[in-house]
């Protein structure tokens, strides 16, 4: 079955439509408010989570030096950077939506705000390609990983990144096509900009297909030289050798960051599946739904949160920064509270049944 939004686009012409808010949903309007209540709570509820959560780690990367000793930190602190732009960016539908962006050309408003969700996504794409060829170097070749992957180099790779991304996308303001569905929630995003099947082809060859195909292989390749590492331990642990002990440790420390940034990268794919192929089906004129396009696209962007949930919750080092954090705003906390009000900082501390180090510093 084949929807479509030109009954939107009908509808459109009533004057006595115009003057509501314009509802991808068609649910959850609130004439009191006069908005959509549904699309602003998942909008709203979706930025905070995003822009706390890449904050936190972009925070945890400065408090924990064990995180930077991979080269791959670079690459995590880039999509780190792009996802919290994805956050701040995603104000606008928020800001549309409660008739806070009256004065601005739609037209142009939809394409800068599709055009920077577009790169900011397609740079955190190429991040994850850019993890998955690093960490293949180092455990194919551990003895020149140094000599291959200099800072030098891995600085370049972002900045090209950065470069490619911007690119790619710069067609949508020649008229090419619509790049995606981030600002649907506007009507003119919606009814009049549309998707040009030779735009989404141009698209997915140049952005999604070559950061899946890299991620494919370097991980296929990663956990088959893994799989054969261990059953080599195991086989020397039957017969003792000097330095078996040393090759699990190293075997398993790789393979186990392997495992964190390919449930990641999973994560990735998983989300964005159905935005990559709604966005192919409505390029063909196969399949078209309001509804689809406002779920797979904020369906997508929640991915700027599930990555520094992921790392938070497989990572060590990064869990030790986290209490590194939390202990230093907590402390800063009991300082600024000992300058105001030494007696309400005992009683702070006493109700949390907290000992701290900094607690002497409340007795003067």
């Amino acid at each position: 079955m084949n929807f479509s939004l030109d009954p939107l686009n009908q509808s459109s012409a009533d004057s006595s439509t115009l003057s509501a808010p314009f509802c991808l949903l068609e649910i959850g309007y609130s004439k009191i408010f006069n908005t959509c209540l549904l699309e602003v709570s998942i909008i709203l509820f979706l930025t905070i989570l995003i822009i706390c959560g890449n904050l936190v780690v972009i925070f945890v990367f400065h408090c924990a030096p064990l995180l930077s000793q991979h080269s791959t930190s670079a690459f995590i602190q880039t999509m780190a950077y792009a996802d919290l732009l994805v956050g701040v960016s995603c104000l606008f539908p928020s800001l549309s939506l409660l008739h806070l962006l009256k004065g601005l050309d739609p037209k142009l408003t939809c394409q800068v705000f599709g055009y920077m969700v577009s790169v900011l996504k397609s740079v955190s794409m190429a991040s994850l390609a850019c993890v998955s060829v690093d960490r293949y170097i180092a455990i194919t070749r551990p003895l020149t990983y140094a000599s291959l992957v200099t800072p030098c180099r891995v600085r370049c790779c972002v900045v090209l990144i950065w470069l490619y991304s911007a690119l790619v996308f710069l067609p949508s303001f020649m008229e090419w096509g619509k790049p995606g569905y981030h600002g649907d929630v506007v009507r003119w995003c919606a009814v009049e900009w549309r998707t040009n099947p030779f735009f989404t082809a141009f698209i997915v060859a140049l952005v999604y297909a070559p950061a899946a195909i890299i991620i494919c292989f370097t991980y296929a390749n990663i956990f088959k030289i893994c799989r054969q590492h261990t059953r080599e331990i195991n086989e020397r642990h039957a017969r003792p050798v000097h330095d078996s002990s040393e090759n699990s440790t190293s075997t398993y420390s790789d393979k186990r960051y392997a495992m964190v940034l390919f449930r990641i990268t999973s994560v990735f794919y998983i989300l964005w599946l159905p935005y990559i192929l709604y966005f192919l089906l409505e390029s063909g004129q196969i399949y078209r739904h309001p509804a689809a396009s406002f779920f797979t696209t904020w369906l997508a962007i929640s991915n700027s949160f599930c990555n520094c949930l992921i790392y938070s919750l497989s990572n060590s080092a990064f869990r030790k920064g986290l209490k590194r954090l939390c202990s230093f705003c907590f402390t800063f906390c009991i300082k600024k509270m000992e300058t105001s009000s030494a007696s309400s900082c005992y009683k702070i501390v006493r109700e949390w049944k907290v000992t701290l180090p900094c607690e002497n510093l409340c007795a003067g």
